[in-house]
């Protein structure tokens, strides 16, 4: 259990937070609101994943059924969805609540998701109203971008376009950060914002020598709400495989299909393979609940936040676990998360092993969970945010 001491001369901050994607601002606001910040959160409810927000520009009228059509006409004539104006739009009329905040954070280079003109004129809008700026490195960025395409052998998630240019149409809208008019976003941004932090190790070295960076802080993960069950193997052995079609190739995901079908045939009477497509969040969580085994992404050097929560749950969890990641948390021998690599055979042994050992799988579930407490404790975590805040 972790305990909070409040002492007398503390002082209570007002933060702003912007943007998100993945329940990263969300778990962040819980931590500071435990330590007796005032905090804000203004952002899109993300679609069908409906993350909590204080401020919710998410559009509404245009994503209207009467609107589908002429959306996709326009996005295919200028490659910009009119719910991006909405967006933009809803933002604006929130300005007036977004002033006199002692700090305001960033989710990424571009949490609006409105056009980029628009997305400069509201960011510079919040900057002269508050006081001190940072930036999270979370997901892809000018930054990001710019040291995968330089580093093409680096692991990343864009490692598949570099292989194959014919999946053009996942990959493009990455590209959205290199034109001219985000270039500007991202400069106005060095010049005027006091700090940049990345938040795990996909995106360190992509990061870690522009002038404003200020260090990496692991995800926050509120534990409190993450039930822990440790793992029980009655009959078969159940591996989960959650699809989004729209980052299928990004997570490596046809390395996983190919891996569980040679595991299925291999380990018929051992396995139950649960593999869905796109799905809604509560059903996605209903079924990937049941497993032992959850196939995350084998592009990664990190742990995203569905890999933490899955992990927190005390499941198995393939994903990105690097050296860099390894030796940052002094993991060098008790695993506690599969490092995945786009790799048949590599998977297919290490599927393998786990399936022939099931008590291992139990051991890394129990690990898996403590690594969580001890690492992304949400409170830990937003204490590490403040001093960096307060530091910078």
């Amino acid at each position: 259990m972790y305990f909070i001491i409040f002492v007398s001369n503390i002082r209570i901050m007002r933060i702003l937070l912007v943007g998100e994607y993945s329940l990263l601002q969300n778990s962040l606001k819980e931590g500071l609101i435990k330590l007796g910040h005032e905090v804000v959160l203004i952002g899109n409810s993300n679609g069908f994943k409906c993350y909590p927000v204080d401020y919710d520009y998410e559009a509404k009228w245009l994503k209207k059924k009467i609107f589908t059509i002429p959306r996709k006409i326009f996005f295919r004539l200028f490659k910009f969805d009119l719910a991006g104006l909405e967006y933009g739009f809803r933002f604006y009329f929130f300005l007036p609540k977004l002033k006199n905040f002692d700090i305001v954070q960033f989710v990424n280079e571009a949490p609006i998701k409105t056009t980029k003109r628009i997305e400069l004129y509201l960011m510079k809008q919040v900057a002269k109203s508050n006081n001190r700026l940072f930036l999270l490195s979370c997901g892809i960025d000018y930054m990001t971008l710019k040291y995968y395409t330089e580093n093409q052998s680096y692991k990343s998630i864009l490692q598949p376009f570099f292989q194959n240019q014919n999946l053009y149409k996942e990959f493009n809208p990455f590209y959205d950060y290199f034109e001219k008019m985000h270039i500007k976003i991202h400069e106005f941004i060095m010049r005027n914002f006091d700090g940049l932090i990345a938040t795990d190790f996909d995106y360190v070295d992509a990061t870690k020598n522009y002038s404003i960076y200020s260090g990496f802080i692991p995800y926050p993960v509120n534990i409190n709400k993450l039930e822990f069950k440790e793992l029980v193997i009655e009959n078969k052995i159940i591996i989960f495989l959650g699809i989004n079609k729209y980052s299928y190739n990004q997570k490596g995901i046809p390395y996983f299909e190919k891996a569980l079908k040679i595991i299925k045939e291999k380990y018929q009477d051992k396995v139950e393979i649960i593999i869905t497509n796109t799905i809604p969040y509560p059903l996605y969580i209903e079924l990937y609940n049941k497993s032992h085994i959850l196939l995350d992404q084998s592009f990664s050097r990190d742990q995203g936040y569905n890999a933490l929560e899955a992990m927190a749950k005390g499941k198995v969890v393939f994903t990105g676990a690097e050296k860099e990641f390894l030796e940052h948390y002094g993991l060098q021998e008790d695993e506690v998360v599969i490092n995945a690599l786009p790799d048949l055979d590599y998977l297919v042994m290490k599927l393998s092993f786990l399936i022939e050992n099931p008590k291992e799988i139990i051991a890394i579930g129990k690990r898996a969970r403590t690594f969580i407490e001890k690492e992304h404790h949400y409170i830990k975590i937003a204490e590490k945010y403040l001093k960096v805040w307060e530091t910078n």
